[in-house]
């Protein structure tokens, strides 16, 4: 009985912690974590990414921003619903070079879905039902950084299935680019050691 209360007690307050304080760190090789959690408002034409740090260098991410579907059918563009998750391969070795990884700045490899609706679609030459859907699913190789004032770029390049409701189904290549902001607090400048404080 009194095992169970303090497991649920330890748990609430585990959870009540503020954000900033769920920097978890993994001291084994000394290299800062990914962001826990990471908002990205997009430059230029609407668009919002949320990314999620699950582990040392994977994370999870949805977003609603323009994209590209390019295959054998023929093209369209405009916005489009993106989810991934993100292996960075190569956050330690920046990280070690002394490069930045402040935003989670560095390249990765993502198993990617992104989800065309012809209502979202500015461009296309597919010929097809007026109101088509074109679900992409596929591997993509992305390029992120962010800066200290936290502007965000990112990449991302590659090939997969396109599941087409209305249109032909196909394979071909897809292309997403975003310029945007960072508005969350950006953490992973932290070393390991460092301690973090609670606001």
């Amino acid at each position: 009985m009194h095992k169970k209360y303090h497991i649920t007690l330890g748990l609430f307050f585990l959870f009540s912690l503020p954000s900033k304080a769920q920097q978890f760190i993994e001291s084994w090789d000394g290299t800062p974590n990914l962001e826990r959690h990471q908002v990205t408002f997009n430059f230029f034409v609407p668009g919002i990414r949320y990314e999620l740090g699950l582990f040392k260098n994977v994370s999870v991410s949805n977003s609603f921003s323009p994209g590209l579907a390019y295959y054998q059918e023929g093209y369209t563009f405009g916005f489009v619903w993106h989810t991934r998750v993100r292996y960075y391969h190569n956050f330690k070795t920046r990280y070690d070079m002394n490069k930045k990884v402040i935003g989670n700045s560095a390249n990765y490899i993502a198993p990617a879905r992104s989800v065309f609706w012809q209502p979202l679609q500015i461009s296309n030459n597919l010929d097809g039902q007026k109101n088509f859907s074109l679900a992409f699913f596929g591997l993509l190789y992305g390029l992120q950084r962010t800066n200290e004032k936290g502007f965000n770029t990112t990449l991302e390049f590659g090939f997969g299935y396109y599941d087409g409701f209305g249109v032909p189904s196909g394979y071909g290549p897809l292309f997403n680019f975003t310029f945007g902001w960072v508005a969350t607090n950006r953490k992973s400048r932290k070393t390991v050691g460092e301690p973090v404080l609670l606001d």
